[in-house]
């Protein structure tokens, strides 16, 4: 065997020096407010957004809920509060100034520049508006900024409303990882998205380009899908 054949090697990362851990920090927006996560200031308010009309489905692929009564539900908004991965945050409406979803950075490998965001659980009063959207820029641009070069999406591979938002936001999909996690007793296959800090430059302009006021009419409504955006950038 020859020992000074030479092998391919993936490309050089020059200077690399890692990326920095997310902080309890307040993100603003236009739509939305992200806040470090709090059981006392934002429990009421997410408790009762929880508990909506149609809130009972966001619980099917997460680990976790749905939770009985305010006390469970609080306890665990405390445990989460604290935790450090996962890292979590409130959603509030800018409108009416209260808490409507969580989410949160999580596999968070600073040495290796990759983190993941989930847990998204976002009530009635932000699907399909956008603060939503604002909110997922919010905190893509805020992994970005810390030098992260790999932000990941995962969901069920059965989930179609996650499958079709990460392919919304910009996310590429990679593949599934069949037979990945127990979930509640059922099997989960898992769908894997990412965005590479390659890509975000021109990801970041489609948000800012989507987001902006002049997008949108006297009632509200989008003159230019975000998907029209970030299926060009494909």
């Amino acid at each position: 065997m020859n020992a000074n054949r030479d092998w391919p090697i993936g490309e050089a990362v020059p200077d690399w020096h890692g990326a920095k851990l997310p902080a309890r920090v307040v993100l603003q927006g236009r739509f939305c407010r992200i806040e470090p996560l709090s059981a006392e200031h934002h429990g009421d308010a997410l408790w009762g957004a929880m508990n909506l009309p149609g809130a009972e489905h966001n619980w099917t692929y997460l680990p976790y809920g749905p939770f009985a009564e305010t006390a469970s539900y609080r306890a665990w908004l405390t445990n989460m509060a604290e935790s450090e991965d996962p890292f979590f945050f409130a959603i509030v409406d800018a409108h009416t100034q209260d808490a409507a979803g969580v989410a949160s950075f999580l596999r968070i490998a600073p040495g290796h520049g990759t983190i993941e965001v989930g847990h998204i659980n976002l009530s009635p009063r932000l699907q399909r508006r956008p603060a939503a959207t604002e909110a997922m820029f919010l905190m893509m641009r805020d992994a970005f900024a810390r030098g992260y070069r790999r932000y990941e999406w995962k969901c069920d591979a059965l989930n179609e409303p996650s499958l079709r938002a990460a392919a919304r936001l910009g996310f590429t999909f990679e593949g599934v990882f069949r037979q990945a996690a127990v979930i509640k007793g059922h099997n989960r296959d898992t769908a894997w998205f990412s965005v590479i800090d390659k890509e975000w430059p021109a990801l970041k302009k489609a948000f800012l380009t989507w987001l902006a006021p002049n997008n949108f009419d006297a009632e509200g409504k989008q003159r230019q899908s975000l998907t029209s955006l970030t299926i060009a950038l494909k």
